[in-house]
């Protein structure tokens, strides 16, 4: 799994992953720009613009045209927007890899953006923002990053809001292209049975002459807190969906291999502490995870569950109870054991693919600039120790820090902030 990064003079970086023997390629040209990135006047821009690169070219007028012949090549193909980056993909077999590449970099390129299409498309967005209200396990992550950061660019939604999606017009779209879809901020990633060599060719016949531009900023994200807050979206729903969450670390910080270490004990896996708690033992739920969620300059911990409202504070004093242990006493060799080879595990089972091998070194460039090999990662996961662990969780598990979500039918706010204590 070892890459291959260059920087080309322009800026541009090129990552090149060589998978000997894989039957498929995958191209996927990222740039960094997202929601976090955005005005709230601009709020869900980057990704309204994600959709709309797929309505033509100039060389493919139709975006019936880039279909047809992704599909004829036997492609999977898509695109995504997050709060940091936007991604467009394909992958196929290798024989396909030059005109898989043609038409991705086509399609980041030369977007023709139509006026015509812009009005369709603002229909499917708000459509997409109506299904994920829809979905209380997802909304629930939006109510999250209101609480945390407020109102901006870090606390609002990704989709963004109804009265954006419906005022944006052309000019919006080629304006905010124009400033983030340059060079330095633009990132190709190649994995497969490729070269280096035929990746760098083909990058540097297909993107000469991408703009340069310069490499806007973001906001920094800060987190200004003393007191356990509470935030509840009334909905009702046959589950109240909750979500605790703790401010931490960003991607270039020793101590996220730690916390990865903690969320793997608290709630990864079904011998988890969370999981053996409330599902085994308490019956209290379908689903409980904890994971930490790395950016460029911060990072959250969280633990996500779905739970009957009746139990509501019954579960928030486990929570709470359990990451009490962990602040307290330290684990025991053969828990630390298990969850480092639970975690090293994922990574790699959750890297046997080239689509998953481009997006994580795309997502590691972006995070830090200094892609690791998994290999790399896994020392540092081995390196960890219970006094480590124990460490991480008295600075993350405070009230100072601590902040609950939650979509459901809750009627009584009050009671729900009183249990909300590690005091």
């Amino acid at each position: 799994m070892n890459f291959k990064k260059t920087t080309l003079p322009n800026g541009l970086r090129v990552i090149t992953v060589p998978v000997k023997g894989n039957p498929s390629v995958m191209v996927l040209v990222m740039v960094e720009t997202g929601s976090n990135y955005e005005t709230k006047e601009q709020n869900g821009l980057s990704h309204f613009l994600e959709h709309m690169c797929f309505k033509g070219t100039t060389n493919r007028p139709q975006a019936k045209d880039i279909a047809v012949e992704l599909d004829a090549l036997g492609a999977e193909n898509n695109a995504f927007t997050s709060h940091e980056m936007t991604g467009y993909y394909a992958k196929a077999a290798k024989k396909h890899f030059p005109k898989l590449f043609e038409i991705i970099s086509d399609l980041y390129l030369n977007p023709t953006l139509p006026a015509e299409d812009l009005e369709k498309e603002r229909g499917v967005i708000l459509e997409e923002i109506s299904m994920y209200e829809d979905l209380p396990q997802r909304k629930v992550w939006y109510v999250l990053s209101e609480l945390l950061y407020g109102d901006v660019p870090a606390g609002r939604s990704i989709l963004g809001p109804r009265e954006n999606i419906r005022k944006f017009t052309r000019k919006h779209f080629v304006d905010y292209r124009g400033k983030h879809y340059v060079a330095p901020k633009t990132i190709v990633v190649v994995a497969g049975d490729m070269s280096v060599d035929a990746v760098l060719r083909e990058t540097k016949k297909r993107f000469k002459d991408i703009p340069k531009g310069k490499k806007l900023s973001k906001p920094a994200v800060r987190v200004k807190q003393s007191l356990p807050r509470l935030l509840v979206h009334k909905k009702k729903t046959d589950q109240t969906h909750m979500v605790m969450a703790f401010p931490t670390y960003g991607a270039k910080d020793k101590r996220s291999s730690t916390a990865a270490v903690l969320a793997e004990i608290l709630g990864k896996g079904m011998s988890s502490r969370l999981f053996t708690k409330l599902r085994d033992e308490m019956g209290a739920c379908y689903y409980v995870r904890a994971g930490h969620d790395q950016y460029t300059d911060h990072g959250i911990f969280a633990i996500s569950t779905g739970i009957n409202v009746s139990r509501t504070k019954e579960v928030i004093k486990i929570l709470l109870e359990e990451c009490k242990k962990l602040a307290q006493t330290p684990v025991s060799n053969e828990e630390l054991l298990k969850a480092k080879e639970h975690h090293i595990g994922h990574l790699y089972m959750d890297l046997e693919t080239t689509d998953s091998l481009a997006e994580f070194y795309a997502s590691e460039e972006i995070g830090t600039g200094k892609p690791k090999n998994p290999s790399e990662i896994e020392r540092e996961i081995r390196k960890v120790t219970a006094k480590d662990v124990m460490k991480v969780a008295r600075d993350i598990f405070k009230n100072e820090k601590l902040n609950l979500a939650i979509v459901g039918n809750i009627a009584d706010q009050k009671s729900v902030k009183k249990v909300l204590t590690f005091k």
